[in-house]
């Protein structure tokens, strides 16, 4: 399959794209940067470049593609309005690629975060949350979704709230540059909140088994840690940059405070029974012990 996937460098992205190409599909990916260029170059990945706004591009990749990964977004997270015009970029994005891919049957993998249930793990057969901070996401894949009856084999991949690699990377990973930049290894709430976790490499084998072979319409959770303490992750990081481990206010986190402070536990039992996925890297709080001073 000739695969077009968006946020190809990324710590998803980079491992979807070499996970793609060891098992025999060929990728063109988008590029907005010579650095970006030449790592997926680098890869063996084809480039094509442009932005994520540049809808006309996006629809010309997957104009010349058998199917799609859907994994750019922003990556200023640093106050409410910044993180409104990322999701809002996805959403239109999303929109464009769906339209070229209407009535062809080829598939598009888009990439969503696991839900957050009260008093239990979120499972791939509940929503996805509509309203709050991070709404419009699951308003933007459920429109994705609801292109199986136009013929799309739409399918998202739900993240947990840390995708990690050499410890680095998601929620955790801010918890990390946030405790370099305050010399403090904070957490928000009491600590007892769990956060779901997974290693990119297990991650990218999620999309490619649901772009191969997923039914459309549907949704699967790429979990292995179905939830860590965040007390015991702020833990870690502590004792690898040596520093003191304290709860701080929410606030201390921009707009992913509230998120932050919640207990979002998340399970993946049916997206290992119907895909076969079985996650075989480091778990969240292994690979913290990574971090560097």
């Amino acid at each position: 399959m000739h695969v077009f996937v968006t946020g190809g460098t990324g710590t998803i992205g980079s491992a979807v794209v070499a996970e793609l190409l060891t098992h025999g599909h060929t990728v063109l990916a988008l590029a907005r940067s010579d650095k970006s260029a030449q790592a997926l170059t680098d890869a063996g990945a084809q480039v094509l470049r442009g932005q994520q706004a540049d809808l006309d591009v996006l629809r010309a990749g997957a104009a010349q593609s058998d199917g799609v990964v859907s994994l750019a977004f922003g990556s200023d997270y640093s106050t409410d309005a910044a993180l409104a015009r990322s999701i809002a970029e996805e959403g239109a994005a999303l929109a464009a690629l769906g339209e070229e891919l209407l009535g062809s049957d080829r598939p598009i993998v888009t990439v969503s975060g696991t839900p957050w249930v009260p008093g239990r793990p979120s499972t791939e057969a509940d929503p996805a949350p509509t309203d709050g901070p991070v709404g419009g996401r699951g308003r933007s894949v459920n429109a994705l979704l609801d292109l199986a009856s136009r013929g799309v084999r739409a399918m998202a991949v739900r993240m947990p709230r840390t995708v990690h690699n050499e410890g680095k990377g998601g929620f955790a990973g801010l918890l990390t540059d946030q405790a370099r930049r305050t010399g403090v290894s904070g957490y928000p709430g009491d600590g007892t909140q769990r956060w779901p976790a997974v290693h990119a490499l297990d991650a990218a084998v999620v999309f490619r088994l649901a772009l191969e072979s997923a039914p459309a319409g549907t949704t699967w959770h790429a979990v292995a840690d179905e939830g860590d303490a965040v007390r015991d992750i702020a833990t870690v990081i502590g004792r690898q940059l040596g520093l003191p481990v304290e709860q701080v206010p929410q606030e201390n986190f921009g707009p992913f405070g509230p998120i932050f402070a919640m207990d979002q536990p998340a399970s993946s039992a049916h997206t290992r029974q119907v895909l076969g996925w079985q996650p075989t890297h480091p778990s969240l709080l292994e690979d913290l012990e990574n971090i560097q001073p």
